[in-house]
């Protein structure tokens, strides 16, 4: 799912969205999208109870990455923590270190007379290019397939990795001709769409792609995901992208293939990522339909973030995780609040719920502003206005660091991520509530406490209601003992950081 001009009906998609969020309708449902911050709140941080190492931050190349992806300012705007200049302001860079590469499903060539069938609603730069074109040979050593595709694209990935990011290759749709009507936008009816007869083709595919990129590109992906939300049915002939709808038993006979595809390669650990469904609850009914041989090809169960506020993200946690041993990631979110309050409130959500061992948002740049951090005018495709949204990513990614241990703070409106080498305490929160309020963070779970010289608590604040801090940071704000008290604007966003924290 991504913006409503870049899906076929944006309303409908609208009104899809509005049904996931009420999807799970239960008391227990109800209480976990509901926002529990109140004025003088206080939140205890418990270090006994934790939910894994921190993986990191991502976004999605295509199809800013097939725009921009030659840009160095960008690439360290994105994939480093420096500050770089951008429209002649001094922009704080997100820090992100995960870059999911989107291989493509078009190409324009012509097989055995046969050709792709392109929507008429999908735009030259949501078409992105394949590697292997002609079916007639499989031997990417031969000339059915081009090399030389998707250069922006795959000069962003490379950018990326150079700048310390760890990657993952995932496929909208298979190639054109692969698709049961050629089209990589999805079915007439929004049904299955790729060729039974080509199931271990779309596997082929992919791990040639891996092969290569770490043979040839310096980029050695870590997962390959198979599939971008293939339950859904929005995958239509007429839509604005590249999909596929790929039912669950679909999903199912294609994984195999994708494992015997890997290791024949040589690519024996290079892990499998499933099954990037558009929200939690969908996630888990794909899920539960695999059979246990198909779970066991499965290393970490993707999800995607597009039921907001709503779905059961603890009974995902309880499935994935807790039941079957698999890590979790949020592999895709994105909405249309270009405030950044929306963000952080489901962010939070899903670390209070979810337990995601990294976070992908996913177009940093997009021509909507409201679903960007840096705008970019669809028609031009040049770049525009940085978005709030923008400042509100740098409070969490540029402080909760890969590495860092994620503690439980019992509140769906802060989260706790420790350093324990630096002995550091990272502490991201929300103000929900329509007032300014005071949030005390409660710190006597942990046995030693000091804040830097002083007892300074480091804080960088930013206001989604505009008109003042962006992502300015505060040497004010000091410790009483093991606690530590901090004002909050009505949706505000703040980061703290404790030094001298030990367990």
């Amino acid at each position: 799912m991504r913006t409503a001009g870049s899906r076929p009906d944006g309303e409908a998609m609208i009104r899809r969205r509005t049904l996931l969020a009420a999807a799970g309708g239960t008391a227990l449902a109800g209480t976990l999208a509901t926002g529990t911050a109140r004025a003088d709140a206080t939140i205890t941080v418990n270090p006994a109870t934790t939910y894994g190492t921190w993986e990191g931050w991502g976004t999605s190349l295509a199809w800013w990455a097939n725009v921009f992806g030659a840009r160095d300012d960008f690439a360290d705007i994105f994939f480093t923590t420096k500050s770089t200049t951008y429209s002649g302001t001094s922009l704080p860079g997100l820090g992100l270190n995960i870059a999911r590469y989107n291989l493509g499903a078009c190409s324009w060539n012509s097989v055995n007379g046969e050709s792709m069938v392109a929507s008429s609603g999908i735009p030259a730069f949501k078409q992105i290019e394949g590697y292997w074109q002609d079916w007639n040979d499989e031997d990417p050593a031969s000339s059915a397939w081009k090399w030389t595709a998707d250069a922006a694209q795959r000069a962003a990935l490379v950018k990326a990795t150079a700048r310390g990011a760890i990657s993952e290759l995932f496929a909208n749709s298979p190639m054109w001709w692969m698709c049961l009507n050629h089209n990589p936008s999805g079915a007439s009816g929004g049904g299955n769409n790729l060729q039974s007869w080509n199931y271990r083709q779309h596997a082929s595919h992919l791990a040639a792609v891996a092969l290569r990129a770490r043979n040839d590109w310096g980029v050695d992906f870590a997962t390959v995901e198979a599939f971008n939300e293939p339950s859904s049915n929005w995958w239509t002939a007429t839509g604005t992208q590249e999909g596929c709808h790929m039912d669950s038993s679909v999903q199912a006979a294609v994984l195999p293939h994708l494992r015997s595809e890997l290791d024949k390669r040589g690519l024996t650990g290079t892990r499998i990522a499933a099954s990037d469904e558009t929200g939690y609850d969908l996630a888990r009914t794909t899920w539960n339909s695999f059979d246990s041989t198909t779970k066991a090809l499965v290393d970490r169960v993707n999800v995607h973030g597009y039921q907001g506020a709503g779905g059961r993200r603890d009974l995902l946690y309880t499935d994935a995780v807790t039941t079957a041993r698999k890590s979790l990631w949020n592999s895709e979110y994105g909405d249309a609040d270009g405030s950044g309050a929306t963000l952080a409130s489901n962010l939070l959500l899903d670390f209070r719920w979810l337990h995601p061992t990294a976070w992908v948002y996913w177009q940093v740049m997009d021509p909507s502003a409201g679903w960007a951090m840096i705008a970019y005018d669809a028609g031009t495709l040049t770049p525009g206005t940085v978005q709030t949204k923008h400042y509100v990513m740098a409070q969490f990614s540029r402080h909760i660091r890969p590495g860092m241990t994620i503690l439980d703070t019992g509140a769906d409106h802060a989260v706790a991520a420790l350093d324990r080498s630096a002995r550091r305490l990272v502490i991201v929160a929300l103000n929900k509530a329509s007032s300014a309020q005071t949030l005390t963070f409660d710190l006597s779970r942990f046995g030693t406490v000091t804040g830097s010289t002083g007892g300074l608590v480091r804080r960088w604040n930013t206001l989604t209601g505009g008109g003042g801090d962006r992502y300015t940071a505060h040497t004010d704000t000091y410790l009483t003992g093991k606690t530590v008290a901090v004002p909050f604007a009505a949706g505000a966003v703040q980061t703290l950081e404790v030094d001298g924290v030990a367990v």
